[in-house]
């Protein structure tokens, strides 16, 4: 008899554990596991990657839309101003920026002038890097400040279609009006870049040295920081160089940010240690990147006067060069030195625009800006009224988009 009630004790829970585990092999069976193939084709791992894209371009009937960086430093806060206001149109979008060198009170006073003006203010396009960088020109602090902007720029500035990136001593050769004008037919997937493969005496000289920005972890500029050994040429991808100054399109300008395949990433890596990264970063990524590789144009659309052989030390500008500007077609020109003659008769010449004014345009007649706000802003933001400008302008996008190597000549 006590045997009998030992096996009742544990018989019942056996049978319960037995017809729980049932069940649970039931359920299982009838529901899809993570080893369960839903159909014969077997599913493609999702990365996050995968879900980042190009953005797809504006369309050409729309009138384009730019994206500016113009840039300083110590006492290069008047010519930010003057090149500011040459090169306003309310489509555009804007961001200025006082490196650390600049005195504290030099970069409030760009801050207080942004805030002060009431056409920036009635349009909201006009932007000041506050926290500003401490950059150098040679090394990879120029680059990631341009970075910085283009972020900026994406995060708060709406649709546009390309982004320039400019300095103090850059100024327009043609109105904003001719520029629009001119790129409402260029497609908006091109990216205006001028690069080379042909590095020659640059590997030694900027490839194969090792430097330290001292911008990067350092409060004070000073000279770049150079180390003895040598590195090898990189197997990963291949080096390209040229100017420094570009129009990028956005979808490159969101790769560059994104970086969904870390190729931008590697490559800015690389060149945190190279002696003149802005003549070299842009370019090697864009040719390095299959999506991109075919969106080339080799121009810069500056005109620059350079020294002889090396061609790295532009000349400064002056009224003597004023006809070669004028004849090179190109959009922008530099080096200017603050307040140089040649600026005021751009100016009266080519631009239109007074002392101290807006370049007139559709939106603008010429006038007094601050009482036509209301007037020309909310009426004619959108019509484009191109001159002379446009016509040389067009002349060379023109010539180097119908060259018939155009298509052969991508990333050579």
């Amino acid at each position: 008899m006590e045997l009998t009630i030992k096996k009742t004790k544990w018989m019942f829970p056996l049978a319960f554990a037995v017809l729980v585990s049932f069940f649970l092999i039931i359920f299982t069976l009838s529901t899809k596991t993570p080893f369960q193939k839903s159909s014969n084709k077997a599913k493609v791992p999702i990365f996050v990657e995968s879900r980042l894209h190009i953005s797809p371009t504006r369309p050409i009937s729309t009138i384009p839309r730019l994206a500016y960086l113009i840039s300083g430093s110590s006492g290069d806060g008047e010519s930010i101003k003057r090149t500011l206001k040459a090169l306003y149109h309310p489509l555009n979008q804007y961001v200025v920026h006082l490196d650390l060198e600049a005195p504290a009170d030099e970069r409030l006073e760009l801050v207080k002038f942004v805030k002060r003006e009431p056409l920036f203010v009635e349009v909201g396009n006009v932007r000041v890097v506050v926290r500003s960088n401490l950059v150098t020109y040679r090394g990879p602090t120029m680059v990631s400040n341009t970075l910085h902007a283009a972020a900026i720029l994406l995060k708060e500035g709406g649709e546009w279609d390309w982004f320039i990136n400019l300095s103090a001593s850059d100024y327009p050769l043609v109105t904003q009006d001719d520029l629009l004008h001119t790129f409402s037919t260029v497609p908006r997937e091109l990216n205006f870049i001028e690069h080379t493969s042909d590095i020659g005496w640059k590997e030694y000289h900027r490839a194969r040295p090792v430097i330290i920005d001292s911008g990067l972890y350092s409060l004070n500029k000073s000279d770049l920081f150079w180390i003895p050994q040598k590195r090898s040429m990189p197997t990963a991808f291949k080096l390209f160089t040229g100017s420094a100054w570009t129009m990028l399109s956005r979808p490159f300008i969101e790769y560059l940010l994104w970086g969904w395949d870390n190729l931008p990433r590697i490559v800015l890596m690389y060149y945190a240690n190279f002696l003149s990264t802005p003549e070299g970063y842009f370019h090697t990524v864009i040719c390095n990147a299959e999506e991109f590789q075919d969106t080339t144009v080799n121009h810069d659309l500056h005109f620059i006067s350079w020294d002889n052989p090396p061609k790295q030390h532009p000349h400064v500008l002056t009224l003597s060069d004023y006809q070669n500007m004028v004849d090179s077609n190109a959009s922008f020109a530099r080096k200017f030195r603050r307040n140089e003659p040649v600026l005021d008769k751009i100016d009266s010449e080519l631009l239109g625009r007074k002392a101290d004014g807006f370049v007139p345009g559709s939106w603008f007649d010429g006038g007094d800006a601050n009482a036509t706000i209301s007037q020309y802003i909310l009426r004619n933001i959108t019509s484009l009224r191109p001159g002379a400008g446009a016509q040389r302008l067009k002349s060379l996008i023109s010539g180097l988009l119908s060259d018939k190597d155009f298509d052969s000549k991508h990333c050579l």
